[in-house]
């Protein structure tokens, strides 16, 4: 079978038109099933226990001191601290079990025989089970008492700091504050427990797994596993006939002239866009140090290798966990955004041979823009939660406070302002060939990539501090899954297109179908693949066989792109005087971890009856290592060895330490994946469902011996991680010396690809 490149397209656009609809749809019914705020909380005897004001100022609390990396909510953020849902639904009912042990029968609850203890248990899941029909809660009065008590637990925990809990003291900065942050983290846990009207299971189908206090995994959650367990069986069969039935070119250099990088002509805003490099790296540097000092955390709350005990300052007050994990997070984006951007705007003069009048001017602008951002949005996080913003500025240049969104909405307006310019400079670079090609074109596509990284962020300014914490994390997971599964995948495939028609690897046309037929997959699958984000959160039901399913099929698409990476390196080993070898094992890891990583891993977690016991745990930082450094971060640091590698000198040429770097990088990722992380993470599975998941998130968790050996066998992979982007880092000042000089006034005739690319017709 023979598809054209316009039948593609024509896919393409159906799939577009179909996620448009589900998710559409989708944000419709978020905000009318979101779960309810209500108006005020009573105790048994009428008297006002919660306002709704109180729960959404607890809600701004929780996002202004940053607790969202610190610990999660509804088990979407850090797995350092306790889940507030879980912890706040574990406080609630044994604080309730110790009211009714006390009051039936004077004693502690752990001092009465097991039909006592049945008795107390049968009386605090039927407070649990009580209707709610709108306007006011009812408390029972074993439920006022355990609020409370769950209310002064949090002031002495984040206000007055617990340093054994990895807790700074002033984290939440005035006792009300953190009383309100327990207002908030309550009324999830209420929510998680009280079933929806006409319905008989919780808002958020029964997560978390708490036995006393009745949550339990829903039927649906085993069906729909079972249902995806098919589904994958069947996608397998649909890869395999999709393989032999469509026709796609195979990257070849046989009987192809590989372009050495000396027959390349370098222009100015090729030199201007090589500057995003450095600037990236030492991002990527502040973020793998960091990266080690979290790691860190999890042996010593409150030190780091005895530094305290040396000089009596504890680094957990001077750089809380949160502040830590909160810039770990950001630099990660950050650093391989800019490298991207930057080769986005370095390919297009190798495609076209055209350089647009004060194109080089206009790339340092947006480079020097981005620093400014960053630098901005990195300072405003740490002045955000320390209370130095007052009023609304707090989320406007502080930290909004929520996961991979952390800095203040200015900052974000400001990275979308970035993303649009770099639009409009690509646009100029790629003119010759946008003014050639059809709209479903090799050089639309990759602007069609970049954009919708710009679309999906928009989403990012649908809500504020006091929108519902379930609809914050509808749109929250629009440009963060949206970006991973969606945009990125996206984007990669595009960008090695380009890459592979720059090394005359690949016709322009071929490259176009091969594109195309991964982003219709990508498309098809990744988008509302998101939807099982929404599972546990306070979204619909309607999330959970819709999630299951595509979900699942979100694995076709990266073992296409690990079948076309396995492609290019034997293209890469046909032949032993290939130039570009060294850039192309890049791009081969970053086809490979993200088979691992965002395909297996993720497959696995994905399921419902295993995210319902997992999600939240050291099996998702498994899968996000794995797939974000692994896939993107390697994408990103091939496309600069090839920058560098077309401007640098060909005499002076040197990979040797970028080779070094790049082993580094591979086994300290494994080693931290594999022997560290993975581990801990399913021992956290296993406690999560013999005891509760609660259990799996605490404190108590985390002091067993057995996990605290595992978090130190992390750091020979860690330490292999930071040595290789020292090595990088150090290498790239090396490189610095030996640039070749850009033409002033290149033309077609000095390029060694342009002519033919615009000649592909």
């Amino acid at each position: 079978m023979e598809l054209t490149r316009k039948t593609i397209a024509k896919f393409i656009a159906a799939a577009f038109l179909l996620n448009l609809v589900v998710m559409g749809a989708g944000a419709w019914f978020a905000y009318q099933e979101a779960p309810p705020i209500p108006e005020r909380v009573e105790g048994p005897d009428g008297e006002t226990v919660v306002t709704d004001v109180q729960i959404r100022d607890g809600k701004r609390a929780f996002q202004r001191n940053g607790l969202m990396n610190h610990g999660s909510i509804l088990g979407n953020g850090a797995y350092y601290g306790e889940d507030y849902t879980a912890d706040a639904l574990e406080l609630k009912t044994e604080h309730m079990r110790t009211y009714y042990a006390q009051e039936r029968y004077g004693a502690a609850y752990d001092e009465l025989g097991s039909a006592e203890q049945a008795a107390v248990d049968a009386d605090v899941k039927a407070d649990l089970e009580s209707d709610y029909d709108g306007g006011t809660i009812e408390y029972s009065a074993a439920e006022l008492y355990a609020h409370e008590q769950v209310r002064e637990e949090y002031v002495e925990r984040y206000n007055e700091g617990s340093h054994d809990r990895g807790v700074p003291e002033g984290m939440i900065e005035s006792e009300e504050d953190a009383r309100e942050f327990a207002d908030f983290a309550m009324w999830t846990a209420w929510f998680s427990h009280t079933d929806r009207p006409g319905g008989d299971h919780s808002y958020t189908n029964e997560w978390p797994y708490a036995p006393a206090a009745g949550n339990d995994a829903t039927g649906a959650a085993m069906t729909w596993s079972v249902v995806a367990m098919v589904l994958l069986v069947a996608g397998a069969g649909f890869g395999i006939w999709l393989y032999n039935s469509v026709r796609l070119p195979e990257p070849s250099t046989e009987g192809l002239s590989v372009p050495e990088p000396g027959d390349v002509s370098v222009f100015p805003s090729q030199r201007s866009a090589l500057r995003f490099v450095p600037v990236a790296a030492g991002l990527f540097l502040a973020q793998v140090l960091l990266g080690g000092l979290i790691a860190h955390f999890y042996i010593e709350r409150a030190g780091f290798f005895g530094v305290e005990e040396l000089f009596g300052v504890h680094i957990l007050q001077i750089l809380p966990f949160a502040i830590a994990k909160t810039w770990h997070i950001d630099l990660g984006i950050l650093w391989i955004a800019a490298t991207w951007l930057g080769a986005g705007l370095f390919l297009p003069p190798l495609l076209t041979g055209h350089e647009p009048r004060h194109q080089s001017t206009l790339v340092d602008g947006l480079l020097g823009a981005i620093v400014v951002v960053t630098v901005g949005g990195l300072g405003g996080i740490w002045l955000g939660a320390n209370g130095y913003l007052d009023g609304s500025l707090w989320w406007l240049l502080g930290n909004e406070g929520l996961e991979y969104l952390e800095v203040g909405k200015i900052w974000q307006a400001g990275l979308l302002a970035g993303f649009g310019l770099w639009a409009v400079l690509s646009i100029r670079g790629l003119k010759p060939l946008l003014d050639r090609e059809p709209v479903y074109g090799l050089a639309h596509m990759i602007l069609y990539a970049g954009g919708s990284i710009a679309v999906l962020f928009t989403a990012g300014f649908f809500f504020t501090p006091t929108t519902n914490i379930a609809v914050t994390e509808f749109w929250r997971w629009w440009v963060v899954h949206m970006w991973v599964e969606g945009a990125f995948e996206f984007f990669i495939v595009a960008i090695v297109g380009l890459t592979l028609v720059s090394m005359n690897l690949l016709k322009r046309r071929s490259a176009e179908k091969a594109v195309m037929l991964q982003a219709l997959l990508v498309m098809s699958t990744g988008v509302i693949g998101v939807s099982h984000h929404y599972w546990w959160v306070g979204m619909p039901d309607m999330w959970v066989p819709i999630g299951s399913v595509f979900s699942t099929l979100e694995l076709i698409p990266l073992v296409f792109i690990l079948y076309e990476a396995l492609g290019q390196y034997r293209a890469m080993t046909e032949t032993g005087t290939f130039p570009y070898r060294l850039p192309f094992m890049f791009i081969v890891a970053s086809g490979v971890w993200n088979f691992v990583g965002a395909g297996v891993l993720g497959f696995f977690i994905n399921l419902p009856l295993i995210n319902y016991y997992e999600h939240g745990t050291y099996l998702t930082v498994g899968h996000a290592h794995a797939a974000m450094f692994g896939a993107f971060g390697f994408l990103a640091l091939g496309m600069v060895t090839y920058m560098l590698q077309i401007s640098i000198e060909p005499s002076r040429w040197d990979g040797s330490w970028l080779r070094a770097a790049f082993w580094c990088w591979n086994v300290g990722l494994a080693l931290m994946v594999f022997v560290s992380v993975l581990p801990v993470g399913f021992l956290q599975l296993e406690v999560a469902f013999t005891e509760s998941y609660a259990a799996a998130r605490s404190l108590a968790f985390y002091d067993q011996p057995i996990v605290q050996n595992l978090f130190w066998a992390r750091l020979p992979g860690d330490t292999l991680i930071i040595l290789g982007t020292t090595i990088y880092a150090a290498d790239l000042v090396r490189k610095r010396f030996v640039l070749r000089e850009s033409e002033d006034d290149p033309s077609v005739d000095d390029m060694a690809v342009a002519e033919g690319v615009l000649n592909d017709d």
